[in-house]
């Protein structure tokens, strides 16, 4: 049976600034459960399977069965429902906060957070189960329970028309249908089984793989479908532009950047994993033509209709297509080619520094695959500490429940907290919730970021942290406005009760530097940034959308 487990953290290849307060690990345990439980699980698993056309999310109840056993809150208060002409009283309406407050507290976890699945979209879980593959560590990282329930999320998701989506409740789209493809076969599934095949149908009578979107360029171009030379430009040589420059990737949005960095460094080096004899029959499979008889410089162009939410501007297709036939072939040869070193070995550093400074979890799933590929394509070796460290981190995007199990953006540990004690308070039943706020009020406070990033944190394009929280645990690293917004007023709000009753205030130095960050990310504009300050100009979006 699996089981959530809180606040761990053991072995030589994991570390953390504060005793993994907030860190959620899914593990299979044989032995855990009765057999009632068992049963109890099997049939919402069951139920999930059974009406998944028509409910994509998940209740995330394998977690709440969990807690609320633990937790020994009794939720035996009778539901409250009210005709269509009833009066709507003070006792009903009592009667259902109190319901929904003692809820609440059934589920929270032993170290004041609430556990929360924070996932979704599907291209989440397909390329770290595709980089443990090509680095040999699927069955280090993955145990056989892993497997199967990585599975039943992945078959519990696709479309009646055998392909699958952008995300849990889209359309089925070449992205997410190539990498789920791939995912399967990869963890044992045949080629013949049934949707396998149906899945394989989806992909060729769209064109086969080369019609994957960009990303999917790049993911295949890794893992051997497909090749560089059918991808657009992404030259590591913008990492070595005066950041004063209009386009120079310390404006981009953190996210895209943080992406961009490690794709640059695969592209540069032209990285691609071994040729496995799955890889080849997966080159059979997914593509319409012999592998090497398809135009890769044709193939650049190419997108499914259904992977196409938003026309190129003019002035982007005229770069990539500048950058693709007169400045890459400038690159790859001397001695333009020692640009291409410095660049390669500028981002594989900043990677590197990332990578430690987020304690190897990173800003999010998109970029631990990246950064794993990203690592492994310097040094192909599963010994080297750095993948060591990265390995050990895994289980923290790995999320458990009734649709099976599935890689999650990241925690929502922080944010949930931080909106759950507002409800508490709203609701007015302080005195009888005190324990539970002052589990969470613990929480929020240990959560808070309490140093910048190491050394120069501005030459490597990051904003400062001190005094921000993120949105999961300070483990993390990666300041939020919002979240220390809510942070901070629960900090607050929590200071206006008896400590006996909430616990210790916070000090007024951690609610000063929460104000700092708050006011460092406030623009001309008087907004306020989510991560770090704007610092691109409007007209640049010319590049990314057609405006027309």
């Amino acid at each position: 049976m699996w089981k959530l487990k809180v606040a761990e953290g053991h072995g030589p290849w994991l570390y953390s600034l504060n005793n993994y307060v907030g860190r959620q690990i899914w593990e299979f345990d044989p032995e855990a459960g009765t057999p009632e439980e068992r049963e109890e699980v099997r049939k919402v698993q069951e139920n999930f399977t059974k009406n998944r056309f028509r409910y994509k999310p998940n209740g995330d109840l394998l977690m709440r069965m969990q807690l609320i056993k633990e937790n020994q809150i009794d939720l035996s208060i009778p539901p409250v429902r009210l005709g269509e002409k009833e009066e709507v009283t003070y006792e009903a309406v009592t009667t259902a906060v109190r319901k929904a407050v003692r809820l609440n507290r059934a589920i929270q976890a032993k170290d004041g957070h609430w556990p929360a699945e924070n996932a979704g979209p599907l291209f989440f879980t397909p390329p770290l189960i595709m980089v443990l593959y090509f680095t040999g560590t699927l069955n280090i990282a993955l145990t056989p329970e892993h497997k199967v329930e990585l599975l039943r999320y992945i078959t519990n998701h696709q479309n009646e028309d055998g392909g699958w989506g952008f995300h849990i409740e889209g359309h089925s789209t070449m992205l997410g249908t190539t990498l789920s493809y791939i995912s399967m076969r990869l963890l044992g599934v045949g080629p013949n089984d049934k949707a396998v095949t149906v899945g394989r149908k989806w992909i060729l009578d769209r064109g086969g793989a080369t019609y994957s979107p960009s990303w999917g360029k790049c993911y295949l171009s890794v893992f051997g479908l497909y090749e560089w030379s059918g991808c657009n430009p992404l030259p590591p040589e913008f990492w070595l532009f005066p950041s004063f420059l209009p386009m120079h990737p310390d404006k981009m949005w953190c996210y895209c950047r943080t992406i961009y960095m490690p794709m640059s460094y695969l592209y540069g080096t032209r990285f691609q994993a071994p040729i496995t004899d799955l890889v080849l029959q997966l080159r059979e499979e997914m593509h319409t033509e012999p592998y090497h008889e398809i135009d890769w410089a044709k193939a650049r162009l190419l997108c499914a209709k259904e992977d196409y939410y938003y026309p190129h501007s003019l002035i982007q297709d005229v770069l990539w297509s500048g950058l693709y036939h007169f400045g890459e072939p400038i690159l790859k040869h001397w001695p333009a080619s020692k640009i291409r070193e410095r660049a390669v070995k500028k981002a594989i550093d900043i990677i590197h520094w990332e990578d430690e400074n987020s304690r190897y979890i990173t800003p999010g799933c998109v970029e631990k695959a990246f950064h794993m590929m990203a690592v492994w394509a310097e040094n192909p070796d599963s010994n080297s500490d750095a993948f060591k460290h990265h390995l050990a981190r895994i289980p923290d995007y790995l999320w458990m429940a009734e649709d099976g199990m599935k890689v999650q953006s990241f925690g929502s540990q922080l944010w949930d907290t931080s909106l759950c004690i507002q409800a508490i308070l709203e609701s007015g039943m302080v005195d009888e919730y005190g324990t539970t706020l002052k589990k969470g009020h613990d929480y929020v406070k240990l959560s808070q970021c309490q140093e910048n990033p190491s050394g120069d944190y501005r030459s490597r394009y990051r904003h400062f942290s001190k005094g921000a929280w993120t949105f999961s645990d300070r483990d993390h690293g990666w300041q939020v406005s919002d979240c220390t917004s809510e942070a901070l007023r629960v900090l607050l709000l929590l200071s206006q009760f008896p400590e006996e009753l909430v616990g210790e205030k916070a000090k007024p130095q951690r609610l000063f530097d929460a104000v700092n960050f708050l006011f460092s990310l406030q623009g001309k504009s008087g907004g306020v940034a989510v991560w770090e300050p704007a610092g691109a100009e409007e007209w640049l979006e010319v590049i990314s959308f057609n405006h027309k």
